[in-house]
């Protein structure tokens, strides 16, 4: 291992992470959805979803404590957070107005900026473009980019 090479230790905690940020969108799409109530979402989700083998596919384990912050967090502070993002829009733009998956990774993503601050500002941003490249191809990761920068420079200074 080199100096430039992360630990095994610590390829597995970013990745632990990066997986719970992936089922707190996921989970914020089934709350907003199908307005299903968070602690069962929560619940769901850690019991049958987060590590698990689904549909032929293994999921990478998660940071549980991670995902269930975000998740709840964003429940428990959804105005505030909206009004952050809100207040990035310009023109037409507006979150009744976005995909409901848009708005997920959103939500998040400022939930941590506003939340966490033991976590990077740049590693927050760039897990949710990075999740908005899984899902999208088109200028929707260059928005989200955008907007998360945003609220980071309000909520971070």
């Amino acid at each position: 291992m080199t100096e430039s090479e992360p630990a095994d230790g610590e390829v597995q905690k970013k990745g632990s992470r990066s997986a719970a940020r992936l089922g707190a969108v996921q989970a914020l799409y089934q709350i907003t959805s199908n307005s299903e109530p968070t602690s069962l979402v929560i619940a769901q989700f850690v019991d049958t979803r987060l590590g698990q083998e689904l549909d032929g596919d293994r999921y990478f384990p998660a940071d549980e404590e991670l995902f269930a912050d975000i998740v709840a967090g964003v429940s428990n502070r959804v105005k505030d957070i909206d009004q952050a993002l809100a207040a990035t829009l310009k023109g037409s733009l507006s979150l009744p107005r976005m995909e409901t998956l848009i708005v997920a990774i959103l939500r998040a993503g400022a939930y941590e900026l506003m939340a966490r601050p033991d976590m990077p500002t740049a590693v927050i941003i760039n897990e949710y473009v990075d999740l908005a490249h899984a899902f999208y191809d088109q200028k929707e990761p260059g928005l989200v980019n955008g907007i998360l920068d945003t609220v980071a420079k309000t909520a971070r200074g």
